[in-house]
């Protein structure tokens, strides 16, 4: 008897195991139906993970009418002094595949602990930021997207000096490449990288390279995640790595938020760090 019980137990379990795996396929295929299954004349799109930090300029394989509002704010403790940073932007894909953004990125620097030795950064709009993304391919066989995109960035001068003379100081040229694929339903892999280009006026520019791996994990059923976002410079023989463990969560249909955490690898001048991005999409409303 007690080995018949401890038998029927264990079908029990594995069978409520087995409904319990069938009910999580069921979400994320329904989940990813939802958000792929093209619409009237729509163009076939693949659900992928976006970083956080050094998001897309939309969604890879965007369709026309999509639209987004970010507003993102942190911090970073560079020891001597801590860099707040803010932005808001506006992204939409006024055709499908197309995506459009402008930014307005804010730094503001503050020395630590009444410590007001040496010299900190002048707070300054950084710059006005355009920048475009074209998915030129999308796999549904394979879960791949793959996206071109450029983003020039009109740099200004510090606030103390706008509306003194001068107020743009240089451009920053950056195209980029991304590469993404979700692997089955929930896990997801993304590289973005490019050369980027600083030419302030008169002066030589500085040539430097990023790579942007990132690896995420998506909830069943959810948009919600939680991953790593891995930000590497390149410039001469320098290297810089910064790893951003991140997580996002939906706070309603149309409304996200993104917490990113910032550890400097081999970077003394540079402690931990934090930034929170609000994700309002207008217009979004989820079917099931």
């Amino acid at each position: 008897m007690v080995l018949f019980g401890l038998f029927s137990h264990l079908v029990f379990s594995q069978q409520e195991g087995d409904t319990l795996k069938l009910t999580r396929e069921y979400k994320d295929s329904l989940f990813i139906d939802e958000v792929e299954k093209p619409r009237s004349n729509q163009k076939p799109k693949v659900l992928h993970a976006e970083p956080l930090y050094i998001d897309l300029i939309r969604d890879l394989g965007a369709r026309k009418g999509e639209k987004e509002w970010n507003i993102g704010m942190g911090m970073q403790d560079m020891r001597r002094y801590d860099e707040f940073e803010a932005l808001i932007e506006y992204e939409w894909a006024p055709i499908d595949r197309l995506g459009l953004e402008v930014e307005l990125p804010l730094s503001m620097y503050s020395f630590r602990n009444g410590n007001r030795e040496g010299t900190i950064p002048a707070n300054r709009l950084e710059s006005l930021k355009l920048a475009t993304q074209y998915t030129f391919l999308v796999s549904e066989k394979s879960n791949i997207s793959l996206a071109l995109g450029y983003i020039h960035e009109f740099e200004l001068v510090d606030l103390n000096k706008l509306g003194k003379g001068q107020t743009f100081k240089g451009n920053i040229y950056n195209p980029f490449f991304v590469a993404a694929k979700r692997w089955n339903t929930n896990y997801h892999t993304l590289i973005y990288t490019g050369p980027v280009i600083e030419k302030e006026f008169d002066k030589k520019a500085n040539f430097g390279y990023q790579i942007n791996w990132n690896f995420h994990y998506m909830v069943t059923g959810t948009r919600n995640f939680i991953g790593m976002e891995i930000n590497q410079e390149l410039e001469g023989d320098k290297i810089w790595t910064t790893l951003r463990p991140q997580m996002r969560l939906g706070l309603a249909e149309n409304l996200m938020v993104g917490i990113v955490s910032a550890i400097p690898i081999g970077q003394p001048d540079a402690g931990l760090g934090s930034f929170v991005r609000i994700i309002y999409e207008p217009g979004f409303k989820a079917i099931h």
